[in-house]
């Protein structure tokens, strides 16, 4: 237990609600292991997982207080679930948001954003360096409604600024960016946001609470995809949105709860597991991602490293203020373009050659030909995604293996066989 009321209000099975020892001003790590666990009386240690689509009521009466709001407590699991509930007010906590709405993906996070805070006619200023369905969401789909987008430069707040129009409604970025893992001054670009009365989105799927937290510095929305570093073994697929009561709690739970984009309880009890070691593995994520960071820069197969903690990093004076590390993604340009990239990557074999990113197991893309690969090659080269471009997300192997395993394909180039046959 860890407050003295579940997230929706609602008392526990025996009307009671005891004190909890855990509280917002508690550790980092107290609440990223025991926030939202609000125990039952059967006085269980770890967090149930309440597999149930319904809950019953005492009485027609209550039944009737509960759908039409004048009661807190559980009525479906599409909206409500004391598991999911238990993962959403532990990332809310780790945010320092007031609340939380747990999805069934990343990208349908985001597509719950704009369905609850969006309407035809209104516009948007993105980064054009996101996620590639992310653009897509927002150029074939968003599109189709009369919401249209207008893409800058991430790092370039006059850009930003100059991009806003009349009916700009919200801002939205990713920082650090995927896969070149640019950034943005968070504070500096709320600040545009705010004087333009607009909001402003951060997708923190490459830092999360551990590294970085937006709301602190001015953003009003916080975009998880839960699959990545939240959950930290690759198992579920999951996403969430962090914010105020006004804009969360209202706009985009709204949208959860008719439109059901719903976490399920067993993946929202495999995220809450996560978050418990979620710090330690971002530091160590880290710790290794710089130590190949550097050791790239030393290989003659590579032409350039984009790491946030290299000292050429256009952004990295931002690291140590607004981001604690330089986090776990570093990607890199291979000779040969998509030939020498494509040998890198068939070389290896410790590595997972998937898309898929925030494993401890260490995972390497091609992201022209996977993230990013259904943009048009002149998307791609507008955001510098070029054909050698590979991304690596370190995990948690010793750093010399996996230093060792993509130094094989660096060893040989391509073709280098059959240039050698007479």
């Amino acid at each position: 237990m860890t407050s003295t009321t579940p997230p929706d209000g609602s008392s526990f099975s025996d009307g009671s609600a005891p004190a909890s020892p855990v509280s917002a001003e508690s550790g980092f790590a107290t609440r990223a292991v025991r926030i939202g666990h609000h125990r039952t009386p059967e006085g269980e240690h770890g967090e149930p997982i309440f597999t149930t689509s319904s809950f019953v009521f005492d009485s027609a009466a209550e039944a009737a207080a509960r759908f039409s709001g004048d009661q807190a407590g559980n009525i479906y699991s599409r909206f409500t679930n004391p598991t999911v509930s238990a993962f959403e007010e532990r990332l809310a906590s780790l945010e320092g948001g007031e609340r939380c709405v747990a999805t069934a993906s990343g990208m349908s996070a985001i597509l719950a954003v704009c369905m609850g805070l969006l309407e035809a006619g209104d516009h948007i200023v993105a980064s054009r360096s996101l996620f590639g369905s992310t653009t897509l969401l927002f150029n074939k789909y968003l599109s189709r409604f009369g919401i249209q987008t207008s893409y800058v430069p991430l790092g370039d707040l006059e850009a930003w600024d100059a991009a806003i129009r009349p009916k700009t409604r919200m801002l939205f970025c990713e920082t650090p960016s995927n896969p070149l893992t640019e950034m943005v001054d968070i504070r500096g670009l709320a600040e545009v946001a705010h004087r333009r009365g607009c909001l402003l989105a951060v997708d923190n799927c490459f830092c999360t609470p551990a590294l970085q937290r937006p709301l602190e510095l001015g953003a009003d929305l916080v975009i998880h995809s839960a699959t990545k570093y939240l959950d930290g073994q690759g198992r579920c697929i999951g996403g969430a949105v962090v914010g105020d009561r006004k804009w969360v709690g209202e706009g985009v739970f709204g949208v959860l709860r008719t439109a059901g984009p719903t976490m399920s309880p067993f993946n929202a009890w495999v995220f809450l597991k996560g978050l418990e070691t979620l710090e330690l593995r971002m530091l160590a994520h880290s710790r290794s991602a710089a130590a190949l960071a550097e050791w790239l820069l030393a290989q003659r197969g590579i032409e350039r490293v984009y790491y946030p903690g290299l000292p050429d990093h256009p952004q990295h004076q931002l690291v140590g203020t607004q981001q604690r590390t330089g986090g776990g993604i570093v990607a890199f340009d291979v000779r040969g373009g998509r030939a020498g990239a494509w040998h890198l990557i068939d070389s290896t074999r410790l590595l997972s050659i998937t898309a898929n990113l925030g494993d401890v197991k260490t995972t390497i893309t091609h992201p022209g030909t996977t993230t990013h690969g259904r943009l048009t090659p002149e998307e791609r080269t507008a955001v510098g995604i070029g054909e050698g471009l590979v991304r690596v997300a370190v995990g948690l192997e010793d750093i010399t293996d996996i230093q060792a395993d993509l130094a094989l394909g660096l060893e040989r180039p391509p073709n280098a066989d059959q240039a050698a046959a007479p």
